[in-house]
């Protein structure tokens, strides 16, 4: 089976082009779709449906300047005029990951944690407790008891964060039955991959139980605050030229073109997509 990606662009999202590369080199047919050519624009129909797609991506950025709060309007347009779409991609086995301000947006579209199978919000992504916005380097702990595809085989792994409404947070009961039934994909370490116990920055923006990123129950639907496409290639990481010297001291040329490590993400994500 082949891997055919969506990924949404337009209206404030800025990461179309990245993630739509990055799921290129994990191996699959990316697409960028501009969000009007699925649902319309006034006086114009639907040019786009999510037929003959099995990876859906809600890429970062701000859509919509995030008026009315992060991934609101975004999360209200597709939810208006895609809804039994959806419903039927999901019904279909499709994967749907959102990254950051897609995050958001699968949040308030009530698509995860989709705890009892009713699209409802029950989490909420709100202003970081630091006060403003957080553009660093963070390091990931990956939950091996989860059921997401998305991080099949991972243990750790650094990627930037670029948020000011990252902090997950959620009613007590929610939370336990998050942690409970493993739905927790990602969490904010240290260095070492210790908990970073809601210190900042390896926290960057004070989540709950260090909470990175969810998945819904059959683990095919994702979110993160941190972004994958920003590490899709080796140099792209802060300490690139730092280890390339260090390789060139001792005789060795590293690649910048290498495979970064975000790129396991979506490399997971295609070979859930072929039914690997």
């Amino acid at each position: 089976m082949s891997a055919r990606a969506l990924v949404l662009a337009g209206y404030g999202i800025n990461c179309d082009f990245e993630t739509a590369h990055a799921l290129t080199l994990a191996g699959a047919e990316a697409r960028r779709v501009h969000i009007s050519q699925l649902t319309g624009a006034p006086g114009q129909p639907a040019t786009e449906t999510l037929e003959g797609y099995n990876i859906l991506v809600f890429d970062g950025g701000f859509s919509w300047g995030d008026d009315h709060g992060a991934g609101v309007l975004l999360a209200t347009r597709l939810g208006n005029h895609l809804r039994d779409q959806l419903r039927d991609f999901l019904g279909r086995g499709g994967l749907v990951m959102g990254i950051c301000n897609g995050f958001q947006a699968l949040v308030n579209l009530g698509l995860l944690p989709l705890l009892n199978g009713r699209w409802e919000r029950s989490v909420a992504l709100t202003a970081n407790d630091c006060g403003n916005f957080q553009d660093r380097w963070v390091d990931l702990a990956v939950e091996p008891a989860s059921p997401c595809v998305f991080t099949r085989g991972l243990k750790s792994l650094p990627l930037p964060v670029r948020h000011g409404e990252g902090k997950l947070v959620a009613e007590p009961t929610v939370l336990a039955e998050i942690e409970a039934r493993g739905l927790t994909a990602l969490r904010y370490a240290g260095p070492a991959g210790k908990p970073a116990k809601g210190r900042w920055p390896q926290n960057p923006n004070g989540s709950q139980n260090d909470i990175a990123g969810i998945c819904d129950p059959s683990g095919r639907v994702f979110g993160l605050m941190p972004h994958p496409e920003g590490y899709y290639r080796l140099s792209q990481h802060p300490t690139w030229t730092l280890e390339r010297e260090k390789a060139r001291r001792k005789g060795r040329e590293l690649d910048p073109e290498a495979p970064g490590r975000g790129l396991a993400i979506f490399a997971n994500a295609v070979a859930a997509a072929r039914g690997a």
